[in-house]
């Protein structure tokens, strides 16, 4: 069973089932991860450049810190997806 990267309308995980890592939905799939890890590194330098900025106000933090939260849920997700579920685990403690 592969984790999605998705959730469904309830919010509850999506999971596939199919012995085909080539089927319509797994590629779909692996497109979805490759683009939430590269909204994650677009979202890292964001929140990096609005932490080094001193005259960044709260409101840009808050938002920085909220697209963080959002990437960093996406990447734990994928990283569950591709069999890692031990080592975030592992990093929760």
């Amino acid at each position: 069973m592969r984790l999605l990267p998705w959730t469904g309308a309830d919010g509850k995980p999506c999971y596939l089932s199919t012995d085909n890592p080539h089927s319509l939905l797994s590629r779909l799939a692996d497109d979805v991860e490759a683009a939430q890890l590269a909204s994650a590194e677009q979202v890292l330098a964001g929140a990096k450049a609005v932490l080094g900025d001193p005259r960044a106000g709260e409101r840009a933090v808050r938002f920085a810190l909220a697209r963080t939260v959002e990437s960093l849920g996406d990447v734990l997700r994928v990283a569950v997806s591709r069999g890692r579920e031990g080592d975030v685990r592992q990093s929760r403690k």
